[in-house]
């Protein structure tokens, strides 16, 4: 009773207290003590090959994690570039043991989780099976059987990923990012090319495996229901034969900053918009004392949707979906990267507002709620992030690896909650500098490049094509002051055949061979064009053994159908129908509104080629005409999609006259990029004048 009264007493005392003061609630609260984070007890012991081990025990699920990290230095891949990246399916694609489907088979039957990358290899499951995870994750690290067989599938879908990303103007922005900030001395500035790509053999992969998979520069670290005592004996089981060897560690060049702003543009046919990075690499070492202080400055400029290139070029502005930026800490090399997607008209306010937020960072001291905003933010986000038992991990080999502090993590909200105004101003000084920034765009050279000088002291903007290669790039060459876009569709239609072979037309089916290409995936396909004079069109696309895409016009109503879904034409749909529908088209181009305009001479495929802006009721396109042939090489346009407008770019190439068709000519081969998507195809079969049947078109 005397303990219940007290309480009771105490109470009433810190009620009295509070309401005998009176609450000013204009006065926000003072951020209390930041609490020590608790990783969980932490050992470590080493084999005797030298591979350190570290152990987290986390007690709160039956589970374990396991993560092999190698400290590794390896050489450039040179002219293979991309071979380690392959790395990750070559390593789990099969062991010396065990084929690629028994290894897929072990590892799913006791739900676990394998995996690899060039310098990792990562294990995770229920405990209860932690002895047959072991066995496999050190079977993968130790006994890797790569094959040819694997080596060629991958490069096959590496290849057909590279084709797609051509005009993808995120990977060409990220391609030459890397050239241009770390060079090809460095391996972050080694791009995959075709190139390098088709030259890796499987001797380089093998012995990337069996110079760098070595004990003696790996770390390990295992986090969950476990205790040093129980699975020190298993690693020594399963890892303990693992042999140890020398390592080389290759020497790299050492990046810097430009010395001046400097603009690096990369031409994008018939871009609407822009993507840029204002970057350039910098020195930040992993567990130096910047680098918190540096993560909160960054936050503040662009860490996220509220940091102020976000709430500037998006929410003030509305010329973008999102702006950001990231300062990243590495061993090597970091580096300082601010990123905007926006529309060609406003390419250059955006790259001056970046630029200004940049330096206004640098010059004004950021007040003490925003700061404290992103200080609570960054505090979630450290803590959430714990919950994940390979982060976990990841602090214990990055204490060793490092060398840093070993009460770094512990300390982390501490030292984050310390930071203060003048540490981000210091911060942006040193880490954050627009004046010696690599600008680096990819969009219209017609409508963007030139607006981008003003950002350099010489007024020059530098060229360079998707791979971070210069680019000789010139004005677009005016055409002849005789020449007319009239007499380029003149040369272009005798060069097909003419308008006799043309009009003798009545009926043409094509069948075409090809794949599509997305995401480093490869589709076969088989398209079947039909098209019956005046009016009547139908054209399906096969792959998958389904009918993927069909669309019918009958000359006056069609529809489409799409993975099974049937709709009817739209309106805009109809009008463009009945255009493709003509087999004359181009010989009465009026009929449809086309108007077509020569706007100059450009370069495709390395040869001269007229340029050509078309008009089709207010709808714009591009297209290209080899000045000595005469014929269609290329067509640029827009389409709309969900995720906005998308450049359509189609190539076409291997023009033959089709027997029977009194010289006309079709091209055997074309090729069409849409965003991250290209389809390739080769035209098998044509048939003139079979007499389609109507019935067809029904």
């Amino acid at each position: 009773m005397k303990k219940i009264s007290l309480s009771i007493l105490t109470i009433a005392l810190a009620i009295g207290s509070t309401t005998a003061q009176k609450l000013d609630r204009s006065i926000r609260p003072k951020p209390g003590p930041a609490p020590e984070v608790r990783l969980g007890k932490s050992e470590d012991f080493t084999l005797p090959n030298g591979m350190r081990v570290f152990v987290v025990e986390n007690h709160k699920l039956p589970t374990v994690t396991y993560s092999i990290q190698l400290d590794i230095k390896p050489e450039l891949e040179g002219n293979m570039a991309g071979y380690r990246e392959m790395m990750s399916e070559l390593l789990t694609s099969g062991t010396k043991t065990r084929s690629n489907d028994k290894l897929n088979e072990e590892i799913d039957f006791i739900g676990a989780r394998i995996g690899a990358t060039h310098e990792s290899v990562y294990a995770s499951g229920l405990k209860k099976h932690q002895n047959k995870i072991l066995e496999l994750m050190s079977d993968i690290t130790m006994n890797a059987d790569i094959k040819q067989s694997e080596l060629d599938k991958i490069k096959k879908r590496s290849l057909s990923g590279l084709e797609a990303e051509k005009n993808e103007p995120d990977a060409m922005l990220e391609n030459v990012t890397a050239v241009i900030n770390f060079g090809t001395q460095h391996p972050y500035g080694e791009v995959p090319t075709d190139k390098t790509v088709s030259a890796i053999t499987l001797d380089k992969a093998k012995s990337y495996y069996s110079t760098y998979f070595r004990p003696n520069v790996a770390y390990m670290a295992i986090v969950g229901d476990v205790t040093v005592a129980e699975v020190k004996p298993l690693i020594e089981k399963y890892f303990g034969g693992w042999k140890k060897a020398d390592v080389p560690v290759a020497k790299y060049s050492d990046p810097a900053a430009p010395s001046a702003a400097r603009v690096a543009f990369v031409p994008r046919d018939a871009a609407v918009q822009s993507v840029v990075n204002v970057t350039y690499p910098l020195d930040l070492k992993p567990g130096t004392p910047d680098v918190i202080k540096a993560r909160v400055a960054n936050s503040i400029l662009g860490g996220g949707s509220n940091g102020r290139l976000f709430l500037n070029l998006r929410e003030a502005h509305g010329w973008t979906y999102g702006s950001y930026s990231s300062i990243s800490q590495d061993d090597l090399k970091g580096n300082f990267t601010a990123y905007a997607k926006m529309r060609n008209a406003v390419s250059d306010s955006s790259v001056a507002e970046i630029i200004k937020e940049m330096r206004k960072l640098q010059t004004e001291k950021v007040g003490q709620e925003e700061l404290q905003n992103h200080l609570v933010n960054m505090s979630g986000a450290f803590a959430i992030s714990l919950e994940n038992p390979q982060t976990i991990a990841q602090y214990a080999i990055n204490i060793e690896r490092y060398n840093m502090p070993k009460d770094y993590y512990q300390n982390y909200l501490k030292n984050l909650s310390a930071v203060t105004a003048e540490d981000v101003q210091n911060m942006a000084r040193k880490y954050i500098n627009p004046d010696n920034a690599n600008i680096i765009i990819v969009g219209s050279k017609d409508d963007v490049a030139k607006s981008m000088a003003r950002f350099t002291k010489s007024g020059t903007v530098e060229y360079f094509d998707n791979y971070g290669q210069p680019l000789k790039v010139t004005a677009t060459a005016a055409a002849p002051a005789n020449v007319t876009a009239a007499d380029v569709m003149k040369k272009y239609i005798a060069a097909i055949g003419g308008e006799k072979a043309i009009n003798a037309i009545k009926d043409i089916k094509t069948v075409s061979k090809g794949a599509l290409s997305v995401q480093g995936q490869q589709i076969p396909l088989t398209i079947t064009e039909m098209k019956k004079a005046p009016n009547k069109m139908k054209q399906v696309i096969e792959g998958m053994g389904m009918v993927l895409q069909k669309q019918v016009y009958n000359g006056t109503t069609g529809y489409k159908e799409e993975q099974g879904k049937r709709a009817d034409l739209s309106a805009d749909e109809l009008k463009d129908a009945r255009q493709d529908a003509d087999i004359y088209a181009d010989l009465h181009p009026e009929k449809y509104g086309i108007t077509r305009t020569i706007k100059g001479m450009d370069k495709v495929n390395d040869k001269d080629a007229y340029i050509v802006e078309v008009m089709t009721e207010g709808k714009k396109s591009t297209e290209y005409y080899d000045v000595a042939s005469g014929l269609m090489v290329k067509q640029v346009s827009t389409q709309e999609s969900p995720e906005g407008a998308a450049v359509v770019s189609s190539e076409f190439s291997d023009y033959r006259e089709v027997p029977g068709a009194n010289g006309y000519k079709l091209p055997y081969s074309a090729k069409q990029g849409i965003g991250p998507m290209t389809i390739s195809a080769t035209v098998e079969t044509v048939e003139i004048n079979k007499g389609i049947a109507d019935t067809e078109f029904n």
